[in-house]
């Protein structure tokens, strides 16, 4: 009798992926390029916050920086109010339909914070203007990051989901870093004057085009593959979600764990990045260059080792990336802020550690976050919790540690802030189960069914091959 070798397991997978290959690429650049408009958007905007305040607000320089800090963190709160809205819609429509809208609402709101008048112009309109295309680019972004992160997670090969979800956040820095460049050389090119009198208002320019070839990108992309298997599951493709109510009635744990988990991650996240060139001039004395070169040093070196801490997250998991860098952080963040104020080298060096121990938190979460829920939960989910999360501890972490330094006059504030970020994020991470590997499919949690075939988990989610 004959006896014909059956393709192993391995082989199966290695043949999907060599198919997928060329919609998986699309999928990562349609997901990166979004999270790179929106945080091109902050990095104009930190690294522009000098002539920002100057320009739109009132007061002294102190009073107009502080100001201009809480207009940023404004925009965070009305986040959660986008996740409420973006989050279910995506989850019943689609994540491209959404994340097509969010892009172009985004750039177009940077865009007119570069056309406002100036103070001088119009007295307080400035300002108020500035926090309402502020509050437009929050809502929009309230749908932003938990769709592109569900887009992404669902296109990938569940072994390579760290890997290829790291791109997010490389577009993440690549995004932040082309604002810091810009603004950067706009101002070594033009001089103060000229970057006061009118300079800062080019680089909110470049955001128009960002947003248009995101939009293309995304609106040419079919949706995913996990979404379409569920909403062909569900009764009806418009009841693929479900409604807030059973959101937080049947998944309050893992909203709360990932909630956790964002407050260290973002309060990491807005103090190295967003806050750190304001820091650097206040309380180092260091000049607007520098200042703004010193920060961007350490981005730009990130960037070069996320797809290998991605990668490394899908080897020995996430959890285990996760104590890496909270652990990290939390017994250095003292040490290297200490160091940061003995001068260039030692500045230099305590932003290349605390960058270099935050990297594995930040490759891996894009594939760890998505999976903490169900298919027909994940968008709303993923937008909600990571938003509301963002909002209260994120996106004011700036504000707060400089009014902080201000009112202790300890310039340690920040480095105390993480500790206690990453006390949070460790309590959280003890409750999160490990989905490493673990298939999206389906409507069951990725963690409970680890280890079926994808068959299996198509099957499980459709009514009669449960109850057969």
């Amino acid at each position: 009798m004959s006896y014909v070798q059956p393709s192993t397991s391995k082989d199966a997978q290695t043949a999907h992926d060599a198919q997928a290959r060329g919609p998986i690429r699309r999928a990562m650049a349609a997901s990166a390029i979004g999270n790179a408009t929106e945080w091109f958007d902050y990095g104009i905007y930190s690294y522009g916050l000098t002539y920002i305040s100057a320009a739109l607000f009132p007061g002294s320089t102190a009073q107009a920086t502080l100001f201009a800090l809480a207009t940023f963190a404004i925009s965070f709160l009305v986040r959660p109010l986008g996740g409420l809205f973006w989050g279910p819609l995506g989850d019943r429509l689609g994540r491209k339909h959404v994340l097509a809208l969010t892009i172009l609402i985004m750039s177009m709101a940077t865009l007119l914070v570069g056309l406002l008048p100036s103070y001088a112009s119009i007295g307080l309109w400035a300002p108020a203007a500035l926090v309402v295309l502020r509050m437009i680019q929050g809502f929009s972004t309230g749908g932003e990051y938990g769709g592109a992160a569900t887009f992404m997670a669902e296109y990938a090969p569940d072994h390579k989901r760290g890997f290829c979800g790291s791109f997010l956040e490389f577009g993440t820095l690549a995004g932040f870093s082309l604002g810091a460049l810009l603004m950067l050389g706009c101002s070594v090119l033009l001089g103060n004057d000229a970057m006061h009198a009118w300079g800062w208002r080019l680089p909110f320019v470049v955001a128009a085009p960002l947003g248009l070839i995101g939009l293309y990108l995304r609106s040419k992309m079919e949706d995913t593959p996990v979404f379409r298997e569920c909403a062909e599951a569900a009764e009806s493709g418009n009841h693929a979600g479900v409604p807030l109510r059973e959101l937080f009635a049947d998944y309050w744990k893992p909203l709360l764990q990932l909630g956790g988990l964002v407050v260290a991650l973002n309060v990491v996240n807005y103090v190295l990045l967003a806050y750190m060139p304001t820091f650097m001039k206040k309380e180092l004395g260091m000049s607007d260059n520098l200042s703004l070169l010193l920060p961007l040093i350490g981005m730009l070196s990130m960037m070069v080792l996320l797809p290998f801490a991605g990668a490394l997250s899908d080897r020995i998991g996430r959890k285990k990336v996760w104590w890496l860098s909270l652990v990290g952080i939390f017994v250095a963040a003292v040490p290297m802020f200490s160091l940061m104020s003995h001068g260039i080298a030692g500045a230099l060096i305590g932003l290349a550690v605390l960058g270099l121990l935050y990297v594995p938190q930040l490759a891996s979460i894009s594939a760890m976050f998505p999976a903490m829920f169900p298919t027909q939960a994940r968008y709303a989910g993923m937008a909600i919790a990571y938003n509301l999360s963002t909002s209260i501890f994120g996106g004011t972490a700036p504000m707060v540690t400089d009014w902080l330094i201000g009112r202790t006059g300890n310039t340690l504030v920040p480095a105390y802030y993480m500790m206690g970020a990453c006390v949070v994020g460790a309590v959280a991470l003890l409750f999160v189960t490990e989905t490493v590997g673990c298939s999206l499919r389906g409507r069951g949690m990725p963690g409970a069914v680890a280890g079926m075939r994808r068959e299996e988990v198509v099957m499980e989610s459709v009514p009669e091959h449960r109850h057969a």
